[in-house]
């Protein structure tokens, strides 16, 4: 029988004692298996690659048959089985789930709003994941809890006895349990703005304390969105978009799903009325919200085969991060420049953030991005205090894989091919049909786009990059399209090799740099400077004691590791040159200044 003529899978879920953070959840069937139904709950959510074990949030848990108490049995970590049944039988299992994760990737419940991802809450049925699922989003009780509205891209459950209307509780409908997982819930008094881009409705949802001008946030994410869409071919696949954003006093973060993304930001971060310029702190915002968009066709249908279907009890390994993650981090700032939302100044000063970053970490000299890729599970998202001497980010050496590989594209035909037509063949190719990329898709991909005499030469360049540790020739790259490379020490200070734990005024080491002075001499993560040369040091004072010293120069650290005091003798270094700044050349010849309104947009 198809699936469509069997019943759904009923979920409910409310938001029943915000004060101690807990949703009721309740999921039934109509037709279990006779043979004792099993349920499981996600290990981890997709977009966000560690197992995260949603299961330990469930504090308690019963079934009933037809109304009357039934057994229950755990299985393992996340599964439970209800003990064989008579056939006809309806069985629900009711439970109750903590959400007290302010994060993108769980759920979060208090007075103020309630937040959800179906990964922490909706237990999925064996065998009737495929089947089309229904869920009632209750409204909490009480009188303070009038004025809530609900935020989501699930559709509407049109002629349905209890069916929602927009932005309100009631039953929501999903095709299947990967729909019903892939549309998070927003609740509460949030703050809403519109706008409309190919024709499609964009909400824009910010709940917390805000100053928020939506209006210029709302035209800025509208030239983004388009330029996004025209990149990949109207219409988008998608009839609605929501940007779901939870507003903090500090944060940052986002989690990409078919329709919509979780966004935490901080406030400060938002655009307010009056504003001039454009901030560095709505900077980070913008990129954060077109990275996030972007992953509306990287990675939410354009998949690794790794990822067709996700199997959410376990790790899904690939090697290909690097071009899932690290392409989107690429375009996220290029599509605000070429959308026109910041200037090719503006851009070229994010980019050679991007480089920085991927510089001072020795860690890119030992893994590879491919390596990086698949040991996301493992490494990137378990970072430790030697996390910068062991592991390289395939975001940020991903996207200047990416950065490398679009300026020989189009350097190599006269600017008639880029990265962008690559894009516009992974999404024909595997995004419009549902087929997985293979593990050697975007080397073929690339091979076919360059064509007979450049393509092959570029995919095994590219095959050679990702699987190995060299640097980029980002420098000889860019001079090729007008653009000078920089490169000098961060400060002007000696080097001594650490970075320091944010905190509360004293000098924590949260890393200490291979081949540094601080780990010649001994220094360790998390010992605590106390004094350098006799004199007390802090956080904020420590850079301006060093300036006062020369490379070269012997000083003594006393430090706390645990509750001993040690000293230690460390000879200054030079600074190595890290920090790299681009610009527009001066003088640039008519093929590289043709070649930069290409890539950059005709500003540039």
């Amino acid at each position: 029988m198809p699936s469509a003529a069997l019943p759904p899978i009923e979920y409910r879920i409310r938001p029943a004692h915000p004060g101690a953070h807990l949703f009721e959840v309740s999921c039934t069937v109509r037709d279990p298996d006779p043979a004792g139904q099993v349920f499981r709950l996600p290990a981890w959510i997709p977009g966000s690659y560690m197992i995260r074990e949603f299961a330990r949030n469930i504090v308690s848990l019963r079934a009933e048959v037809d109304g009357q108490p039934w057994r229950v049995e755990k299985l393992d970590k996340h599964s439970w089985r209800a003990v064989p049944l008579r056939a006809g039988g309806t069985l629900s299992l009711h439970y109750e789930v903590y959400a007290w994760d302010l994060s993108v990737r769980a759920a979060h419940l208090d007075e103020t709003h309630g937040f959800f991802n179906g990964t922490s809450v909706f237990l999925a049925v064996e065998g009737r994941t495929d089947r089309a699922c229904l869920v009632d989003i209750e409204r909490p009780e009480g009188a303070g809890y009038r004025d809530w509205k609900v935020a989501t891209a699930l559709p509407l459950a049109r002629g349905v006895r209890g069916g929602a209307r927009a932005y309100g509780f009631g039953v929501y409908r999903a095709a299947d349990y990967d729909e019903l997982i892939d549309h998070p819930v927003e609740m509460g008094t949030f703050t809403l703005g519109h706008f409309e881009a190919a024709g499609v409705t964009h909400d824009i949802v910010l709940t917390g304390r805000h100053d928020c001008d939506l209006g210029r946030l709302a035209e800025d994410l509208r030239r983004v969105c388009e330029w996004q869409i025209a990149l990949f071919g109207a219409p988008p696949p998608m009839d609605y978009y929501a940007f779901l954003t939870m507003v903090v006093g500090d944060g940052y973060g986002g989690l990409e799903h078919r329709a919509s993304t979780a966004l935490l930001c901080s406030r400060a971060d938002l655009p307010w009325k009056g504003m001039e310029g454009l901030p560095d702190g709505y900077k980070t915002f913008l990129g954060l919200c077109s990275h996030e968009y972007f992953h509306t066709w990287n990675v939410k249908r354009i998949k690794p085969a790794a990822f067709t279907p996700y199997d959410l009890t376990q790790e899904n390994y690939t090697r290909l991060l690097w071009a899932f993650e690290g392409f989107t981090s690429y375009y996220d700032d290029l599509a605000l420049v070429r959308s026109g939302v910041i200037t090719p100044d503006d851009y070229l000063g994010l980019l050679g953030k991007t480089v920085s970053n991927v510089l001072k970490g020795n860690g890119r000299s030992k893994q590879s991005v491919a390596e990086s890729s698949f040991d996301a599970w493992t490494k990137y998202y378990r970072q430790d205090e030697n996390a910068p001497n062991a592991i390289v980010s395939y975001y940020a050496k991903g996207a200047l894989v990416a950065l490398a590989l679009d300026l020989q594209l189009r350097a190599g035909s006269d600017g008639k091919k880029s990265l962008d037509d690559v894009m516009r063949l992974l999404w024909q190719r595997h995004g419009q049909t549902g087929q997985g990329v293979a593990e050697t898709g975007l080397f073929e991909a690339v091979r076919e786009v360059g064509g007979d005499t450049l393509g092959p030469k570029l995919a095994r360049w590219l095959q050679k990059t990702v699987e190995g540790t060299d640097d980029l020739p980002l420098a000889r790259l860019l001079k090729g399209f007008g653009i000078e490379y920089h490169a000098e020490p961060a400060s002007k200070a000696p080097w001594l090799g650490v970075k320091l734990a944010a905190g509360n005024g004293e000098a924590k080491l949260a890393n200490v740099f291979d081949g540094g002075p601080a780990q010649a001499a001994g220094l360790s993560a998390g010992d605590v400077l106390v004094a350098l040369d006799g004199l007390k040091v802090g956080s904020k004072s420590l850079d301006e004691m060093l300036l006062r010293r020369r490379p070269g120069d012997a000083v003594k650290l006393h430090v706390f590791r645990r509750d001993e005091l040690m000293s230690f003798s460390v000879v200054l270094a030079e600074t190595p040159a890290d920090k790299v700044s681009l610009k527009p050349a001066i003088k640039a010849g008519a093929v590289a200044s043709k070649l930069r309104r290409g890539w950059l947009g005709s500003a540039a």
